[in-house]
């Protein structure tokens, strides 16, 4: 291990508009405007956030600020926003996935930075910055903690190295040198906490989690502006991140290319609103039942051979195959799997087929395995093989990659359009308006002009 902690806290530190390449900036924007979607739609949907709100009031926690969330009419202090705009925009699981840390980047990133880019008064460029910076810190992260290693041990990524991730845009945003990133990671160390138990009952943990972690990275950021004294070496320390997290790290992952190679690039975006270990599996199916004109009485077996996090995720059939609850739904291959082989299709409105008959019926077909063809040479564990038994014979695919990754990543027209779907029922006609400025972000000198247009 070498100095990972202060290396990354030096590349935040000087990080500038002007050196982060056009195609990033572009990114940047786009993955932005595509969480916002979530986030906005969830403030209607999600059925979490009432107790969230409860919360809020129930500690004087609710008091106006000045900060927006996405979808609300009201304005918030800067750390209630983050958390509420992180749990919001992870809520649909339709957010952004960088494959290689097995995360969701903008979850905590971009809320942390809208929270302090309004509270302090900063500039669109500004603000693009302290997203890029959070993106590479958090993705880099996650690499190095080892996503399998770090599932195995019962932690969720983007809970726990996405508080650093919010953490350094939150410190960009605020002008911190390096001496105090490094103590807003240390603090960053004490709070990156995120449990995979939310798997067992379909629980709310997985949204509420993301979103402190967007909270946390505001706290330990603004702790740091204050003089507070973090610990030091908090990733590579003896009783730092990569020990404490994982059995298998890799610390030159955390800075190996750092502002040459930008992991931002790397992240994908998602077709379907669930765990992206499904999404392959579902396009396959998706493609299967067009391409063979397949209907649920013709199936007699379908297999799924997903990576091993996959099955961790959403592949146990004693708890997955028949889910009652939303999130036990988003992480149900049995459930997706057969609502796409069904339909044709797989959406957010879908989840009101939870406990239907008909799919339940369908989900008793699947089987669920670990595929040792997703898990040797292979950069990432995303891939699905797809076999469906019939009358007339078996189909077979494999799809080493879902839809939406870097290689197949959407044109700017359909993820505006991904927005719009989800913005239009909660924004009404000012959707286009906020997806049209915050695609123009930088060109805004103060960059509450531009998230304003996303209240309600």
């Amino acid at each position: 291990m070498a100095n990972e902690t202060a290396t990354l806290a030096a590349y935040v530190a000087n990080l500038k508009f002007d050196d982060i390449p056009q195609e990033v900036l572009a990114r940047a924007k786009v993955l932005t405007l595509d969480f916002l979607g979530s986030a906005i739609r969830a403030r209607r949907d999600a059925e979490s956030t009432e107790s969230l709100l409860g919360m809020l009031e129930a500690l004087a926690l609710d008091g106006k600020g000045e900060t927006t969330v996405f979808g609300d009419s009201k304005t918030w202090t800067p750390a209630v926003a983050a958390l509420l705009n992180g749990a919001l925009g992870h809520s649909l699981d339709f957010d952004d996935t960088h494959a290689d840390s097995s995360l969701h980047p903008s979850a905590p990133v971009v809320p942390a930075a809208f929270a302090i880019g309004e509270m302090v008064g900063a500039s669109g460029r500004d603000v693009l910055t302290a997203i890029v910076a959070g993106y590479e810190v958090c993705c880099r992260l996650g690499n190095a903690l080892d996503p399998t290693s770090h599932y195995a041990r019962g932690f969720h990524p983007t809970a726990t190295a996405g508080t650093y991730g919010a953490a350094a845009a939150a410190a960009k945003l605020f002008g911190l040198s390096q001496a105090q990133i490094i103590a807003a990671f240390g603090v960053s160390g004490s709070q990156a906490a995120g449990s995979l138990q939310f798997l067992v009952n379909g629980a709310w943990n997985k949204r509420y989690q993301v979103g402190a972690a967007a909270m946390n990275g505001v706290i330990a950021a603004t702790l740091a502006r204050n003089d507070f004294i973090g610990s030091s070496e908090s990733v590579e320390g003896k009783h730092g991140l990569l020990v404490g997290y994982s059995d298998n790290a890799h610390p030159a992952k955390a800075v190996a290319g750092l502002g040459e190679i930008y992991e931002t690039m790397k992240i994908g975006v998602k077709p379907y609103p669930s765990c992206r270990y499904t999404h392959a599996a579902l396009d396959a199916l998706i493609a299967m039942r067009r391409e063979h004109n397949l209907t649920p009485d013709q199936i007699k077996r379908v297999e799924i051979g997903l990576h091993r996090n996959g099955i961790t995720l959403t592949g146990d059939a004693a708890t997955k195959r028949h889910p009652t609850s939303i999130v036990g739904g988003q992480f149900s291959m049995f459930f997706t799997g057969a609502v796409a082989l069904d339909q044709g299709r797989f959406g957010w409105d879908d989840y009101d087929k939870l406990g239907n008959a008909a799919v339940d019926a369908l989900a008793d077909k699947f089987d669920v395995i670990q595929d040792d063809r997703l898990e040797i040479g292979r950069t990432h564990p995303f891939g699905a093989r797809v076999s469906i038994t019939t009358e007339d014979g078996v189909h077979e695919r494999l799809y080493a990659d879902p839809s939406g990754e870097p290689n197949s990543f959407p044109d700017a027209q359909a993820m505006q359009q991904k927005f719009l779907t989800l913005a239009r029922p909660v924004l009404n006609s000012r959707a286009d308006q906020f997806a049209d400025a915050i695609l123009s972000l930088e060109t805004f000198d103060r960059v509450a002009k531009a998230t304003q247009l996303g209240r309600q």
